[in-house]
Formats: structure tokens, sequence, C-alpha cells
């Protein structure tokens, strides 16, 4: 293993060229410092350094060329792929500097700052960033990932569509300001390639004028799946790109944090973003509303602020495994399909089966090209099973049972940010993922800036 190269004088060395933490396993705050979202992806590395500036990140990574180390990054730790074991890891959670100019609306942020930081910084200003279901998530990844937005995105597309440059250390130790015009085939590569060619340290990005909208969700009895699918894909051909809707489909755990009628309950969370006039969208979605007996109707005129509140993902850390897939379409075999694998007949346990519409400017190319690979695909499944790691063979089977049943409309293709560490595990389920044509030109770009594949503790792009 890498790390048997690690002398302590050396990590001596490293702890006084940094100005943040530098700590080995069994050490104090070892744990906390390698502490994840998912509960079953440890993390176990040979070094952590806790990087507070770019400076650090620039000697973290020379320390680790030097040494043999392969690097890992963590943020807010939502989406780790692998244990990181024999390598160095590096966290950003004390990089949090935010910076807003309301006069270019543009905001600019360092590699540990979350949404929820920049949420009521931005609100100050009356603007608005293309933020996700989960203001908890780290800024830089969600964006590396392409960052699919359940308010704005069919309106505008990728949050990496409105990246201006990115601060990033490569494999070299090098920092570079990565601009269309500096480093056009890196800048190209880095939105959409998830942190396979460097450490983004900083990001400035676009933030658009929109200060309220109309959504939330509204709860349905489990029982009455095929109704609310079946009125739900009558409806979507009828909205503009001003309205974003999915559905989840929950079993939900009976913990006093939820409101009695969803405790324990088996429900279907139909959610609403709409960026009209709350009373056009009252009328858009009456007969969604009017698709079966309503347990919880939580969707109102709300502060942008509160875009937590359309999907209320999980805050807390908890163990689950997970799987994705993008479909071609949402046809009413689909439909009956997703009845049968997740209904109240099925036998289903998973956690949350969740379908979302993408569409609109997901599929336009923006005026910078990227490298998300999900464009032009209508619809993305995301599923989770939560257990501990004692229930994973049993969990495994259901989310496989649900995801392969609906192979007859997968899409090759896939949303990075939704993969899980299961999925798109070698070259050829990354091709599959970004497309041939897309994965031979980062594979281009990872052998100019990481030859050696530092970077490869991620859904690895290898060095063509």
């Amino acid at each position: 293993m890498a790390s048997v190269n690690l002398r302590p004088e050396d990590v001596v060395a490293l702890r006084h060229s940094v100005g943040g933490v530098v700590l080995e396993p069994g050490s104090e705050g070892y744990e906390a410092e390698c502490a994840t979202y998912n509960l079953t992806c440890g993390l176990r590395p040979a070094v952590v350094v806790g990087a507070s500036s770019e400076p650090d990140v620039r000697t973290a990574v020379r320390f680790a060329a030097r040494h043999g180390l392969p690097v890992a990054v963590k943020s807010a730790a939502h989406q780790m792929v692998s244990s990181a074991e024999g390598g160095l890891l590096i966290t950003t959670g004390r990089m949090r500097r935010i910076s807003v100019d309301a006069q270019e609306h543009t905001v600019r942020v360092e590699a540990g700052v979350r949404w929820s930081d920049v949420l009521p910084r931005t609100a100050e200003f009356g603007l608005a960033p293309i933020v996700g279901s989960a203001p908890n998530v780290g800024v830089v990844g969600y964006t590396l990932g392409g960052g699919q937005s359940p308010l704005l995105g069919r309106m505008l597309g990728y949050a990496a569509d409105h990246v201006r440059w990115l601060n990033v250390v490569s494999a070299d130790g090098e920092l570079r300001r990565v601009t269309p015009q500096s480093e056009p085939d890196l800048f190209w590569a880095l939105l959409g390639g998830k942190g396979n060619f460097g450490v983004v340290t900083e990001i400035e990005f676009e933030v658009f004028p929109v200060t309220r909208f109309y959504g939330g969700g509204i709860y349905f009895p489990g029982e009455h799946l095929a109704q609310v699918l079946e009125a739900w894909r009558a409806w979507l051909p009828t909205v503009g790109e001003e309205m974003t809707s999915s559905i989840g489909i929950q079993r939900l755990p009976d913990i006093p944090v939820l409101p009695e009628p969803l405790r324990g309950a088996f429900v279907i969370h139909l959610r609403i973003g709409y960026l009209g006039s709350a009373a056009d969208g009252a009328e858009l979605i009456a007969p969604l509303r009017a698709a079966a007996p309503v347990l919880i109707d939580l969707v109102g005129e709300k502060p942008f602020t509160a875009i937590g509140e359309v999907h209320l993902d999980p805050v807390d850390p908890m163990p689950y495994f997970d799987r994705s897939v993008c479909l071609e379409e949402f046809s009413e075999k689909t439909a009956q399909a997703f009845v049968e694998l997740t209904g109240p007949q099925s036998g289903c346990t998973l956690a949350n089966v969740e379908i979302r519409v993408l569409g609109g400017a997901f599929d336009r190319e923006p005026a910078v090209p990227n490298a998300v690979p999900s464009r032009g695909l209508p619809y993305v499944v995301f599923a989770f099973a939560v257990g501990a790691p004692d229930q994973e063979e049993t969990l495994r089977a259901d989310l496989a049972r649900v995801m392969d049943g609906l192979a007859p409309w997968a899409a090759e293709r896939n949303m990075v940010n939704f993969l899980s560490p299961d999925e798109a595990t070698d070259i050829e389920g990354m091709r599959a993922v970004y497309g041939a044509e897309r994965f031979d030109r980062l594979a281009a770009v990872k052998k100019r800036y990481d030859p050696a594949n530092v970077f490869r503790f991620n859904h690895n792009i290898t060095p063509a």
C-alpha cells in the first residue's frame, strides 16, 4: 500500500508546511475529518490535509506527487466513490470565503462553501444561484458534476453552464486560473468531468434576478400511485420551462421529526417548482391536486432561499445504497412498470425512488460548451435503500430489481452527480455514461493534465 512510503518525519514536515491540519489514522480528529454523508462509504486515507488556503492545497498535491500518493478531495462528502485507502485526502471545509458582485450578477466561492452558505448572501441582492434539491451539498462538487436545479434548470440549464472561471491545482501542483480563453480544453473537461483533472479551489459563476417561487410538495397515500403517475404523465407536456416537477415514491421512517400522517408511511411525494405567479401555479397544478386524496399539501408562495422545501432531502448522514438511470421516455408502459416495481403490491423496501423531469434548457448547449453528458435525456431516476451493512445484500437486490426493471427505457448515458460507488466502475462503464466521443476527448485532456492518474478516487476518467 502506498502509505508505507510515508515516514513519520515526512508527515511532520508536511504539518509544518501548511496552515490547516494534517492527520493520520488513529490521531485525534481523523475520523471527524474523514466523515461522509453516506455512512456506508467510509474514508481511510493514509494522511489527511485539512486545507485552509490555496497554498495548502498546492503543498498537499506536491507532497502526494513526491511520495507517489493518489489524491482524493472532500467538501460536503455527498458523493464519495472510494475509501481513498493508501492515498492523501484533501478536505476543503475550512475554505469558506464567499464574494457576491451584485452589479455583475456573479458569485465567487472557495472550495468548502455549501449552497446553504450562498443562498442568504445572494438573497440580500435579490439574486439566485442554480442550486440543487439539497442546499447542504458543496457548490464545487455539485457544479463539476453538472448541477441540476429543481427550479431554475429547465429555464437556464445546468449550473456548469454558467461558470466564468475556476482556480485549479493540477496534478503537478501548479495553480491555474482556467477560463474558456486561457485553457479551453481543461475548462470544457472540468465542467462535467467531476474532479478528475485537479483540485478546484475557487470558482466564479453567474446568478440570476429571482427572489421567490411557487412550489413545495404534495403527499398522497401510496396506494394511489397508479392514478397519480398517470395524471402527472398526462400533465407534463402541458407545462412550460418555468415549471419543474418530480415524483418520489417513498417509504418513510417512523421518526418523530415527521408529521403524523407521514410517520412510517408509504407515500407519493409530488414536487413542484414554478417561477410564475402563485395564482397561475395553482391553476396549473389543479389537475394534480385532484388526482388522489391529499395527505399534506405544502405547495405555496416561498422565498427562493426555501428551495430545499421542494424535495425535503434528508440532511443528516445515514447509511444507504443507491442506483441511478436516465430514461429515454416515460410512457404509459413505463408508468405501469413503476407501479409494478414500487407500488403497493410490489414488496419494494426502498426508502425513495424518484423520477425527475429534465428537458428545456437541460437539452441546450450553453454559450461555452462543457462535458456534461446528460443533455437530451428527458428523465433521471434515482433510488436509494437505507440500512446498515448487514442488510446490504437484501437492499442491493431490491435496488437491482427496481432499476433493472426499468431497463427497457434506460439510456446508456447518465447524470454524473447521481452515480453511485457501484456504477461506472471501469473504462467501459465510464464510456457509456459520457458517450464514446465525449469520453475520448476527456481521456485526452486527462492525459495532458493528469498523466499519472493522481486524481483517481472518483468515477475515473483514465488518461488516454
